[in-house]
């Protein structure tokens, strides 16, 4: 007589179903935050990645309720954890595993053009091209 407790287990996580908790890197990839499982790894290990305000490793685990902030590039997404998966699952299902917390980008009024030069202007003269550079930090 099986009760299915190890069999109904097993079959939860190849569904990508309902597990407790689950590493980080593979609930980000779970729900489409990364491309590929080794992105999200190597996302975590750059420090780009939070859990409950403290900086995360790869085997981190996240249960729901947990914070999850990611940081790429001028961006950061502020996700709380409503389904934990472990499998990579459908857009729609990974959407309801979510809530997006993240602020809104500022309007495209308020962000200042850096370096446009005139079309057809040709290329930089060493004055211009160190101007540029200044702009954008560089120099």
């Amino acid at each position: 007589m099986v009760t299915g407790g190890a069999t109904g287990g097993a079959a939860a996580r190849s569904t990508g179903g309902s597990a407790t908790s689950a590493r980080v890197d593979s609930w980000l990839w779970a729900v489409r935050v990364y491309k590929s499982r080794s992105q999200a790894t190597a996302g975590v290990k750059a420090g780009h990645v939070r859990v409950n305000g403290e900086r995360a490793k790869p085997a981190t685990n996240v249960k729901v309720g947990d914070r999850v902030v990611v940081r790429g590039g001028l961006v950061e997404k502020v996700l709380v954890v409503e389904k934990v998966l472990v499998k990579r699952v459908s857009a729609a299902l990974a959407a309801d595993a979510l809530t997006d917390q993240s602020p809104p980008p500022p309007p495209r009024e308020l962000t200042v053009p850096l370096a446009l030069r005139d079309r057809g202007a040709g290329r930089p003269t060493k004055r211009e091209r160190r101007e540029i550079d200044r702009l954008r930090g560089r120099g």
